[in-house]
């Protein structure tokens, strides 16, 4: 049999005699540990450097094998680990029941020196294969996960190029969303979803005509009228899903110029009819509006867009965002000089 000292296994048994035996028979071809106790393999299992499979007798005093079994297959980080049952208990309904709690075999005392290592050798291997392919798994969902976010930050800055020439904007709001969000109390993974989806807050901007996308003067009644359904187009193009950053980010798409008040459009929604990460992007995005230039306005000065947006609260924004705009001021400044317009197109990795 080869060299195979890099896998550990758990040998618990509360009879020394037990433990000597399947220990002297294992350790010459792998790392062993031992617990006399359930209590003991637990915390030998639930450690930084768990093992590789648990060879578990049945009757124990404290915890049996049974419950032992029943905590490693409730721990989502640990449930992986092959549990073998190693008893006299050798009838069907026990090999049954075992089985039943996650184990992946069932050894029978007194045990067969090469039965054991046969089992052992078959399910660590088994181990090992289902190790690599999740492995395999969770580097390509992350693969797909970091393409998803860009086509879906690309899309974004396709929209913005339309009134930007640099497409910066929509870092900006990826930061500033996040930032807020982050002083609000939101979640890691809500905030990791405001953050990507907000890029595409704007996008139904390409269903805008450049005359009136790009018109340097105030629009009329006609014009204004289409440039208020740009929320709607986005919606549209994003599509409903049930994948939660696309049903995000379609809802800020269509709900970003919502007004507190109920004032905004398209839907005239008010107060928390509003969805918070729309809130807290309606006030990013009116935010980066005022102190950045746009085809049809020159740069607001700090203070004063810091002023207005004061006042808006209540009105156009959540009340509940002021104190957190407030505490964040500085960090959004800092974001704003990093992602300034005059630095020309800045790329970022999701």
């Amino acid at each position: 049999m080869t060299e195979l000292k890099q896998h550990t296994i758990l040998l618990v048994d509360d009879v020394p005699d037990n433990l000597n035996i399947l220990n002297e028979l294992l350790s010459p071809f792998y790392k062993t540990k031992v617990a006399t106790s359930g209590e003991r393999a637990l915390k030998i299992i639930e450690s930084a450097t768990p093992p590789d499979l648990v060879l578990l007798d049945i009757m124990m005093p404290g915890l049996d094998g049974y419950q032992v079994c029943q905590r490693i297959k409730a721990n989502p980080d640990r449930r992986q680990i092959p549990v073998i049952f190693v008893t006299a208990m050798n009838e069907v309904d026990d090999e049954r029941y075992g089985f039943s709690l996650g184990a992946v075999d069932y050894i029978t005392k007194p045990v067969s020196p090469p039965l054991v290592l046969a089992r052992v050798r078959t399910q660590l291997a088994l181990y090992d294969q289902n190790r690599e392919l999740a492995r395999q798994v969770e580097a390509r969902t992350r693969e797909l996960y970091q393409t998803r976010q860009q086509i879906i930050r690309r899309l974004g800055r396709a929209a913005e190029y339309r009134d930007n020439e640099t497409g910066n904007h929509i870092l900006r709001m990826s930061h500033f969303c996040k930032v807020l969000g982050e002083a609000y109390g939101m979640g890691e993974k809500a905030l990791q979803i405001l953050f990507n989806a907000s890029p595409m807050h704007d996008v139904g901007k390409i269903g805008i005509p450049d005359q009136i996308l790009l018109k340097p003067g105030k629009l009329d009644a006609d014009e204004w009228a289409l440039m208020q359904r740009h929320p709607q187009f986005g919606a549209d193009i994003i599509g409903i899903h049930q994948d939660e950053l696309l049903k995000a980010a379609r809802e800020i798409a269509l709900y970003h110029h919502e007004k507190w008040d109920g004032s905004g459009y398209p839907h005239g929604l008010a107060g928390e009819e509003i969805p918070l990460m729309a809130r807290i992007a309606a006030l990013a995005d009116v935010f980066d509006a005022l102190t950045t230039e746009r085809p049809y306005k020159k740069a607001w000065d700090i203070d004063a867009a810091v002023a207005l947006i004061q006042s808006e609260f209540g009105r156009h924004f959540d009340p509940a965002l002021q104190p957190v705009f407030t505490a964040v001021l500085p960090q959004l400044l800092q974001i704003r000089a990093r992602f300034d317009d005059q630095l020309g197109a800045i790329e970022e990795d999701c």
